[in-house]
């Protein structure tokens, strides 16, 4: 199993894996490290995939039904499969992830590791405020949090609608920096989108954002590219007892 750690000035308790597609057991279109039980592929090989986490995790991660939406779980009191966009603990060995391929996978932590969190930012829950709503979760002065940015679809390949950038920029203007036009369309930096919206709710430590899930295939997932595709995980915990 192939996987990214963040490259981010959390406590070493703090504990986070972003997995690629590599080294899993699913077959084409979802070869090979498939998460998702939701995508067509065959659930048994899916299972199969899921644990071998087991062997990097404390935990059976806490697998969220994701909506689009802001929904925060806490992963300590969650049951069964939550429908959530995003995921918090303050419990050690308590497991938090959210499934992507193409959205953004935002990790959040504080100064002191006594929270960790997880959200799945595609631009409808980006819109709609999943970042700054697991921030408020996680009931942490803004100052003390930090942020990485997982891999996401890129500047240069994610178009839209006109609509799209209307709904972020009625919430604010500066988000039209995000956009560049082309054609009727507009190509979508939702890396700067994230930063932006991070930054006004106080969070200024922000590293990572500098993937592309849609031109580097070999190791990501891209629904935007494929269609059918897998889905990959993010995951963060605290390992401290």
């Amino acid at each position: 199993m192939n996987f990214i750690i963040p490259d981010w000035p959390a406590p070493e308790h703090v504990r986070a894996i972003q997995t690629t597609r590599q080294g899993g057991l699913s077959q084409t279109p979802y070869d090979s490290l498939n998460f998702g039980l939701h995508v067509g592929d065959d659930p048994r090989t899916v299972v199969k995939n899921r644990n071998l986490l087991n062997t990097v995790c404390p935990s059976e991660p806490i697998w969220l039904e994701q909506t689009h939406g802001t929904t925060v779980a806490l992963a300590e009191t969650a049951s069964c499969v939550p429908q959530a966009d995003a995921c918090i603990t303050r419990a050690p060995n308590t497991v938090c992830v959210v499934m992507t391929a193409d959205c953004l996978p935002v990790f959040l932590c504080d100064d002191a590791g006594t929270v960790a969190g997880i959200a799945h930012a595609g631009w409808r829950g980006l819109a709609a405020g999943v970042i700054e709503k697991t921030a408020r979760a996680m009931n942490a002065p803004p100052a003390s949090l930090m942020a990485w940015l997982g891999p996401a679809i890129g500047s240069q390949a994610f178009e839209v609608g006109a609509e799209v950038r209307e709904v972020f920029l009625r919430h604010d203007a500066h988000a039209a920096s995000a956009f560049t036009a082309r054609g009727e369309k507009y190509l979508a930096d939702l890396y700067l989108l994230a930063r932006q919206r991070l930054q006004t709710a106080g969070i200024t430590r922000i590293c990572g954002g500098n993937f592309c899930t849609h031109t580097d295939a070999e190791r990501f997932f891209s629904h935007r590219r494929d269609g059918r595709t897998g889905r990959m995980a993010s995951l963060i915990w605290l390992s401290r007892a």
